[in-house]
C-alpha cells in the first residue's frame, strides 16, 4: 500500500477562491486591515461558504481536513461578532496543545487593535499562569478539554458566560477519549448560545455529540482531495533496522528534502534518531508527548522558521499540526494501521502543491 505515482499532470484544485476577496465580506475594518496586513487576500473554500453562515448566527455542522483553512472560517466571523458586541464571549476547544496555541496565534493575527483578547488554557503548562488569565475576563478561551474541565470544577471558569461555543477538530477529541469530557463541558453550556463543530470524519459518536450541541445546523462539506492524488509513494526497502539511519541520513542530505517530518512510532526512538542525524550534522530536533509544552512549542516554531527542516515526531504528536511547505513525510517506522498511514502522508501535498511520502521497510532490500 505504500508505493503509489502521482497522478501524471495532476493540478491539485486551489484551496482557495480567487474570484472572491476578504474585503468583499461584511467584516469590522480591523479584521479587514489585519488580513491585509498580513497578505491574505483571497478566502479559502471552506471560508468562503461558512464565514456569511456564521455572521448570520447559524449553528453549523463543518465537515473539513487540516489544511482547508477551517481555523480562519470560524475565527473570523467570531471575532467580528465579539467586536461588535464585546461582551460576547467564545470558548474554542480543541484536542491537543499545538492546535490550541496555532488558534492563538492567528487570533492575535487578526485581532490585533481591536480591544478583544483570549487565553490559552492546556495541560502541560502552569495553572496558576491559566488562572491569572483567566480572572482578567478574556473574550475568547481556547482550551483543550482536560483543563477546561478542571479549570470548571475549581470555580475558575464559568461556563454558563459562553455565547458562542466552537468544537474543532471531534473526530480527533474521540480518538483520543474525550466523549465523557465534552459531553461534561455542553452540558455546562448555556441553552441561548452560537454553536460551531468542524470534523474531518463523523462517526456515531460525533454524530451524537452534534445532535446535542447543535441546533437546526448549516451542514458545510468540504470534499477532501484523495491523498494519493498528488503525493508521490514509495518504499525504502533496508536489509535491517541498523541501516536504517544511514540510508535515512543520506537522504536527507539531498537538496530536495528542504523540509522532512519524519514519524517514529516511539518517543525514545523519536529522540535517539533525532540525536543520531544531529550527530551525522542535520538540523533536527524532536516533539512528543513526553516532552515539555514549552519545549514543544519551541521545536514546532524552529521547524516553522526553518531553524532545523528535520522534524521527528510520534502520531500523537503530530496530531492537527498545520505546518506549510512540508517536501517529505518520512514513515521511519511503519504506521500502525492504513488510517495512521493516511493521516502521516496528509502533512505533505497540501496547498495545492505537490508531495512525497516514503516508507521505510525491513527485510527487503537486495
Amino acid at each position: 500500500m505504500y508505493i503509489a505515482k502521482a497522478e501524471e499532470g495532476y493540478q491539485p484544485p486551489s484551496i482557495y477562491v480567487e474570484d472572491k476577496l476578504y474585503s468583499d465580506f461584511n467584516l469590522h475594518t480591523v479584521i479587514k486591515q489585519n488580513l491585509a496586513r498580513k497578505g491574505y487576500k483571497y478566502p479559502t473554500v471552506i471560508q468562503d461558504r461558512t464565514i456569511p453562515v456564521i455572521s448570520e448566527g447559524h449553528d453549523v455542522l463543518g465537515l473539513a481536513s487540516t489544511g482547508s483553512g477551517k481555523t480562519n472560517a470560524f475565527l473570523i466571523p467570531m471575532l467580528d461578532k465579539t467586536i461588535r458586541r464585546q461582551s460576547d464571549r467564545c470558548l474554542i476547544i480543541v484536542p491537543t496543545r499545538e492546535l490550541a496555541v496555532q488558534i492563538q496565534d492567528e487570533f492575535r493575527t487578526l485581532a490585533a487593535g481591536s480591544r478583544v483578547h483570549s487565553t490559552v488554557v492546556i495541560g502541560g503548562a502552569s495553572m496558576g499562569a491559566q488562572i491569572g488569565n483567566l480572572r482578567r475576563n478574556p473574550q475568547f478561551v481556547i482550551g483543550t478539554p482536560g483543563r477546561l474541565k478542571d479549570l470548571f470544577e475549581r470555580k475558575v471558569l464559568d461556563l454558563s458566560q459562553f455565547n458562542n461555543i466552537v468544537l474543532d477538530e471531534v473526530d480527533r477529541m474521540l480518538d483520543m477519549g474525550f466523549v465523557p469530557v465534552i459531553t461534561f463541558l455542553i452540558s455546562k453550556l448555556p441553552q441561548d448560545r452560537q454553536s460551531l463543530f468542524f470534523s474531518a470524519t463523523m462517526s456515531r459518536d460525533a454524530e451524537r455529540i452534534a445532535h446535542t450541541l447543535l441546533r437546526d445546523p448549516v451542514t458545510i462539506q468540504i470534499e477532501k482531495e484523495a491523498a494519493h492524488k498528488n503525493v508521490h509513494q514509495d518504499i525504502v526497502p533496508v536489509s535491517s533496522n541498523d541501516e536504517k539511519v544511514t540510508v535515512l541520513s543520506k537522504l536527507l542530505s539531498q537538496d530536495d528534502f528542504s523540509k522532512v517530518l519524519v514519524f517514529s512510532r516511539t518517543k525514545h526512538g523519536a529522540d535517539r534518531l533525532s540525536r543520531r542525524l544531529s550527530q551525522n550534522g542535520h538540523k533536527v530536533d524532536s516533539i512528543h508527548g513526553g516532552k515539555t509544552q514549552n519545549r514543544r512549542l519551541r521545536v514546532l516554531s524552529e521547524f516553522r522558521s526553518n531553524r532545523i527542516n528535520v522534524l521527528i515526531a510520534t502520531d500523537v504528536a503530530a496530531r492537527g499540526l498545520d505546518i506549510e511547505n512540508v517536501s517529505h513525510v518520512i514513515n521511519y517506522d511503519e504506521p500502525e494501521n492504513y488510517k495512521d498511514y493516511i493521516h502521516r502522508i496528509g502533512r505533505t501535498g497540501r496547498a495545492g502543491k505537490a508531495g512525497i511520502a516514503l516508507t521505510f521497510v525491513v527485510g527487503t532490500a537486495s
